[in-house]
């Protein structure tokens, strides 16, 4: 039986894929605790004691604001750990499966991004994520390297969560509205991702392959378009109970810590084109996820 090995499996996207793949192999996760991806060591000798067939990593230092006064660790998680990982699975003739983020790019491009353009971060962050990418390029490895953007969903620390818990602790919200993005819930990274690893298997069902036109960097998000602000505000649409006065604030006049792209807008053209799947449209999928929330 093919065996997955799916790291981060405490993160939004990594306890999803857990449920997802299910299907589809044996699936081992491991969260931090099991696997510390700053120490290069430790992922060697568990990918070697585990001797996966795939490995899919949703693991990432994801603290924007905290990575720039702690570049090295978030270099050794974000940077790092992927080459290694690449470097394990090319060893045991598998396949890597790897997330990155719009966060590669400045926002400065007025239309979605494609996979040709280049890349320009603006913080710590960004620039880990794109070693990371060039540390399995590196490698010549098979792999699948998803960037995606605005994750949100039921669990971890996300944008949604945070909105829901202001809205008990404040009666008016300040959000910033000249930042545009297509919200991706975690479950839709995940499921097309198990869509991706079905398909994967058709051309070997005995053992994961990626045929070398097909290896590569995708983005993948909802599609669509929206702010900051847009988001907040459709979250207590959908809820429909009370909600705070939320008021429109440029990124100009809202503290941050660091730069963030002004558009996060990702194309996803070439993963319809390759591999003919595309995700809902951002709201439908937010629907979906606050009809879960409702009902559990």
């Amino acid at each position: 039986m093919n065996r997955i090995l799916v790291t981060g499996i405490d993160g939004q996207v990594g306890w999803e894929l857990c449920r997802s793949l299910a299907g589809l192999g044996q699936v081992i996760g491991l969260n931090h605790a099991k696997l510390d991806l700053s120490n290069p060591d430790s992922i060697r000798n568990t990918v070697r004691e585990l001797q996966p067939n795939l490995i899919v990593n949703a693991a990432a230092y994801t603290a924007v604001d905290r990575a720039e006064s702690e570049p090295e660790i978030a270099m050794q998680v974000n940077g790092i750990a992927p080459g290694v990982l690449a470097e394990e699975i090319h060893r045991l003739g598998g396949v890597l499966i790897h997330y990155s983020t719009d966060y590669v790019f400045d926002g400065s491009k007025e239309i979605g991004y494609t996979e040709n353009d280049a890349p320009a971060p603006l913080n710590v962050y960004g620039k880990t994520k794109l070693a990371g990418e060039r540390a399995i390029k590196a490698v010549d490895v098979p792999h699948l390297i998803f960037r995606t953007s605005w994750v949100y969903g039921n669990r971890g620390k996300n944008f949604l969560l945070t909105m829901l818990r202001l809205a008990r602790e404040k009666k008016e919200l300040h959000i910033v509205n000249n930042q545009y993005g297509a919200p991706t819930w975690c479950r839709g990274i995940a499921e097309i991702t198990a869509h991706i690893i079905t398909a994967l298997l058709q051309h070997n069902p005995h053992r994961y392959s990626v045929p070398t036109e097909y290896s590569g960097v995708y983005h993948l998000t909802a599609t669509g378009k929206t702010s900051w602000h847009e988001f907040a505000m459709t979250i207590f649409k959908f809820l429909n109970h009370p909600q705070p006065v939320i008021r429109p604030i440029s990124s100009s006049h809202y503290p941050q810590a660091v730069r963030r792209p002004a558009n996060s807008i990702l194309s996803n053209k070439k993963l319809y084109e390759r591999f003919n799947v595309i995700l809902p449209a951002w709201d439908d999928s937010l629907k979906l996820c606050l009809d879960e929330r409702v009902v559990v």
